[in-house]
């Protein structure tokens, strides 16, 4: 019998969605279409000049050129403990963290150091795309908790208790939310805490988007909201989003010093140390003034509301405000089935792959995030471009019978 050349571990991994729209939007680029491409999670402003010289400043230091710790330099642990009690308040000390090669390592190291074959996590859906699959690759089962348009994308706690087995090992907390740009108020998200302490759970809490949200709505963490957690809390966060610096790879786990340890001890092995020039980048970004943050969520605040009123435009699309992120994720069910330039898309990625043919339009479709039945779009790309893109979405659905 011959055996499978990619193990099934591996071969039973989706590729990450977001990217390969991404990819296919550069590529049709490259080869002279107009597309433009609402697929990426990717400010697109320059990474601020004073993090640029930071990390040219460090790539001339030789101490910087060979091996660093595994789990991050000290003066970064030392520093994002000092930003996490700034920004969400909550008390951390340098052997609490550990330094990853971007967020998404944060989030594997997390689910792999805590889960066991068969633990479950409560996933609230819509997801980010990576998260199930790095629960899977960790031997964890991802359990589906969906909450629709209906009610703003917010799980509730009755929810959350109906999708409770005696294998659940881990909530999954996420706000501001990727796909929906949805935020839970501080209320919503102490009482989610105190059930999930109450029925004595890990809660690993995605915190990347905590400065971007709007209306006047704050920014909670779950892990100052719900003290009742005491170390049965992990905080993922990094510097991608806040500081346009998705490229420079740098995100960060915190939590209970053993949980740290065994973490470092598996990056040990998979990666050892991030980058030293862009450890040191993030250094200067989370020791540094907030104004850069501040500038491009005024530019974001812009283009939310223009999205958002463009595609409300549109005969059968409900887009909800999001009011965080930097993502819009309107509910195109009630455009499903119609005909459409000759065509008539039954699911959301039939959709998507019509409105990259057709309009020239890249966006990611609601599979890559959970049911079908939805779209997310960027608005992390400029002005005249985001007009254009909608405009021709408009267009192309505006012929909908």
């Amino acid at each position: 019998m011959t055996s499978a050349r990619v193990s099934q571990r591996i071969g039973s991994i989706a590729e990450s969605a977001t990217l390969a729209v991404d990819a296919k939007a550069k590529a049709l680029k490259a080869a002279g279409r107009p597309v433009i491409g609402f697929g990426a999670g990717e400010p697109d402003f320059p990474t601020p000049d004073y993090i640029v010289e930071a990390a040219v400043a460090a790539a001339r230091q030789p101490r910087f050129h060979r091996y660093s710790p595994a789990g991050g330099l000290p003066e970064l642990k030392e520093a994002i403990a000092a930003k996490t009690k700034r920004d969400s308040g909550y008390e951390a000390a340098a052997s609490q963290v550990l330094v990853t090669n971007g967020g998404k390592q944060a989030v594997y190291n997390t689910f792999a150091t805590l889960l066991d074959p068969g633990d479950e996590v409560l996933l609230p859906t819509p997801y980010w795309t990576t998260y199930p699959e790095a629960i899977r690759l960790a031997g964890g089962v991802p359990v589906e908790v969906f909450a629709g348009p209906e009610q703003g994308y917010l799980v509730t706690v009755d929810q959350l208790e109906a999708a409770l087995t005696e294998r659940t090992k881990i909530l999954l907390f996420v706000s501001p939310s990727n796909p929906t740009g949805a935020v839970y108020s501080p209320e919503q998200t102490r009482e989610i805490g105190q059930w999930a302490a109450s029925k004595g759970l890990w809660v690993v809490t995605d915190e990347i988007y905590e400065h971007l949200t709007y209306d006047g709505m704050p920014f909670t963490s779950i892990a100052t909201a719900t003290p009742e957690l005491g170390d049965k809390v992990v905080i993922l966060n990094g510097v991608a989003k806040t500081y346009a610096m998705t490229g420079w790879r740098v995100g960060w786990m915190i939590g209970p010093a053993d949980v740290i340890k065994a973490a470092t001890n598996l990056q040990s092995h998979a990666t050892s140390n991030v980058a030293n020039i862009s450890q040191m980048a993030a250094l200067a970004a989370v020791s540094g003034p907030l104004d850069a943050v501040q500038e491009m969520k005024a530019a974001f605040d812009r283009r939310r509301r223009t999205m958002v009123k463009m595609l409300s435009e549109i005969d059968g699309v409900n887009c909800p405000t999001p009011q965080g992120a930097f993502y819009v994720y309107p509910d195109v069910r009630d455009v499903l089935g119609k005909e459409i330039a000759g065509v008539r898309p039954a699911t959301s990625a039939e959709l998507a792959a019509l409105i990259l043919d057709k309009a020239e339009v890249a966006i990611v479709p609601g599979e890559a995030f959970g049911p079908s039945g939805f779209v997310r779009l960027s608005y992390a790309l400029g002005d005249d471009d985001l007009a254009e893109g909608v405009g021709r979405i408009q267009e192309l659905l505006g012929t909908a019978k």
